[in-house]
């Protein structure tokens, strides 16, 4: 098989990634051998690509929205699968199970957790394994095309909107909107909120303004804000969104990098019992949530579609802000 690999990780212009080829994965015990049918690009697959997040498996291939088609089962594989079934692989892909944090169920601070196109090969790549345990069972009523962003996208915005404790009724925030953002606004508006996107791509205001947020523009909100989520991966809108909140208001940065936040201050971005979150990765409860809200409430999933020999040009596209939603490779 033949599949892509960070061999120098740098600014996505110098070429980190390299096509490579070699031999099919074979499923170890308790995994999966999936044909992948189509694999998300994702914002994390940029700054692993790019070295903002340090080298955790030399040449890994990236990909963590991996849509695809199981073909063997490695012996004692989960039973709730079988060959030919469509599966999930998402950025979460193994926890120990005994720490103090798997047990009180927030196993995605395991301090021995590994994830997809990180710390074990992806999907940007013809086929993938992936421990039983962790693949996802996916909803109907969606082509593959639409499913991937939905593994890592939709998982993110979904804990990020948990972590926001965002009130019944409440007015949200969302600053930036790509593939995460565009899916995340959509579950808070089935919620009965009223959202406002803060974005400077015009394309974006007008996606967002169609999925029914309330406002989309580039300033300030048009009222205050009991929650909001920072989708994009700059540490200057902390103060801008901060600001913008109400008195006992959360801010869940939703990234996994950020840029330096400038110096808060104290009376103005956090007094009044104002807080600011981080979010890291999801569990597996909050993947089989938000999959299972995405089947009865279906959303609308925008997607830019590269054939997976273009995936560097994907990767480029989205560090230059060329669209809105989500990029996915097809195999």
């Amino acid at each position: 098989m033949w599949s892509w690999r960070v061999t120098a990780p740098g600014p996505i212009g110098t070429g980190p990634l390299a096509r490579s080829s070699g031999p099919v994965p074979e499923p170890a015990p308790g995994e999966l051998l999936v044909r992948v049918l189509v694999c998300g690009v994702c914002r994390t697959d940029l700054h692993v690509a790019e070295g903002d997040l340090p080298v955790h498996r030399a040449a890994v291939t990236p990909g963590h929205e991996v849509v695809g088609e199981v073909v063997a089962l490695g012996a004692a594989a989960d039973e709730a699968f079988a060959v030919g079934d469509r599966v999930g692989i998402a950025w979460l892909r193994h926890t120990c199970g005994r720490c103090k944090f798997c047990l009180r169920g927030t196993e995605n601070l395991c301090p021995q957790s590994r994830y997809t196109g990180w710390d074990a090969d992806g999907g940007y790549a013809e086929y993938a394994v992936v421990p039983a345990d962790y693949a996802l069972a996916l909803p109907a009523g969606y082509g593959d095309d639409e499913l991937a962003p939905l593994l890592c996208a939709g998982l993110i915005g979904y804990r990020a909107l948990l972590r926001a404790e965002l009130p019944e009724g409440g007015r949200l925030g969302v600053y930036g909107f790509g593939g995460s953002a565009h899916l995340a606004t959509q579950v808070a508006l089935a919620q009965g909120a009223t959202v406002h996107v803060i974005t400077r791509s015009r394309a974006a205001q007008r996606l967002a303004l169609d999925l029914g947020a309330a406002s989309a523009g580039d300033g300030p909100p048009p009222e205050p804000l009991d929650s909001a989520i920072l989708f994009a991966p700059a540490g200057g809108l902390v103060p801008v969104a901060l600001g913008a909140l109400d008195r006992g208001g959360t801010l869940a940065i939703a990234g996994i990098h950020l840029s330096d936040v400038p110096v808060l201050d104290y009376q103005r971005h956090l007094f009044q019992e104002r807080q600011v979150r981080s979010v890291t990765a999801n569990t597996r409860a909050d993947a089989r949530a938000f999959l299972a809200f995405a089947g009865r409430h279906h959303l609308e999933v925008t997607t830019r579609p590269y054939a997976l020999a273009h995936a560097d040009r994907a990767l480029a596209d989205l560090a230059a802000g060329r669209f809105t939603g989500a990029a996915v490779l097809r195999a």
